[in-house]
């Protein structure tokens, strides 16, 4: 009973980690897909991306369970609520991700993902008591030092690497406690806001303030791409998150901001100071040093 036990616990671990790795690594290569809509409003780019989450996910949830898929979709009016603050947490962060790529401040979201690690760490130890030594300690003490020396030195708050690094944090949060599948909760996080994003578009369009212009098949398929890199790697996120504890998770959000920051400095040439330099260091210090601390504390097989 045990041997099976144990069996069936690893291969939730290994489920997890395979999950979780693969959608860091699609949330990476994000900003690649949304500069081909850089000319697209940020808010117009998001309500496609709830109105083909939908889609996506009815589709793929009506396919899986067919006649029983109403009664699958069923969920507590608790847990509803909660995913409503959820959905509206995630959406501000796909909105603030998008304005950024497309403003050419993708660093800023690399260093938004830099930060979200350490948030994950803080928001594990006040919420589940997951507990924090010294180095660790030190660790979330570096990332805080290094963006309050940016702030000070260029004078300008970073204002999207914070927001984005603490609604990513606060969503694994809520997510993490919701007795609700990954797509389940997706379908209705998006789902509640689809109206929203209807109507929204539904007034620019009579105003004629619609900047998406469908010339052809491929405009047409990047928007419905949309909800498609939204979907995947969320629902892979969620998977995660259910099954590892967030410090592990915290551990993994390194891949993301790693190729994003690639991207940023050598393929969209983005402006990289002095002060930067500085505070990615103290940044990186301080995952190395959660790294390594969670590596020599971790249970022994």
């Amino acid at each position: 009973m045990t041997d099976h036990y144990d069996s069936h616990r690893a291969y939730q671990q290994r489920l997890g980690l395979t999950s979780a790795l693969m959608a860091f690594s699609l949330w990476g290569f994000a900003p690649l897909y949304f500069k081909l809509l850089e000319d697209v409003l940020a808010l117009e780019i998001i309500a496609h991306r709830i109105i083909w989450s939908v889609v996506i996910l009815g589709v793929v949830l009506g396919l899986r369970h067919r006649v029983s898929v109403f009664t699958h979709l069923k969920v507590p009016y608790q847990t509803l609520l909660a995913l409503s603050i959820s959905g509206a947490i995630i959406g501000l962060n796909w909105l603030i991700f998008v304005y950024a790529v497309n403003s050419d401040r993708v660093l800023s979201t690399s260093l938004g993902y830099f930060i979200n690690p350490l948030v994950s760490v803080a928001l594990g130890m006040v919420f589940f008591k997951e507990h924090l030594n010294g180095l660790q300690v030190l660790a979330v003490a570096l990332a805080a030092a290094g963006t309050l020396y940016l702030t000070v030195q260029v004078g300008d708050f970073p204002w999207i690497a914070l927001t984005l690094a603490f609604s990513f944090g606060l969503y694994g949060l809520i997510r993490k406690q919701l007795d609700v599948g990954p797509m389940v909760g997706l379908f209705w996080e998006t789902l509640i806001v689809l109206p929203l994003a209807g109507l929204w578009l539904f007034w620019r369009g009579t105003q004629g303030l619609l900047t998406a212009e469908f010339d052809g098949f491929s405009d047409g398929l990047l928007m419905v791409g949309t909800g498609a890199i939204t979907v995947m790697p969320l629902l892979l996120f969620a998977a995660g998150v259910r099954r590892l504890n967030l410090s592990t998770i915290g551990i993994l959000q390194y891949i993301a901001p790693s190729l994003s920051f690639c991207m940023a400095v050598f393929l969209f040439k983005e402006p990289f100071s002095a002060d930067h330099a500085i505070t990615f260091g103290c940044i990186w210090s301080g995952l190395l040093l959660y790294t390594y601390s969670s590596w020599v504390n971790r249970p022994r097989v």
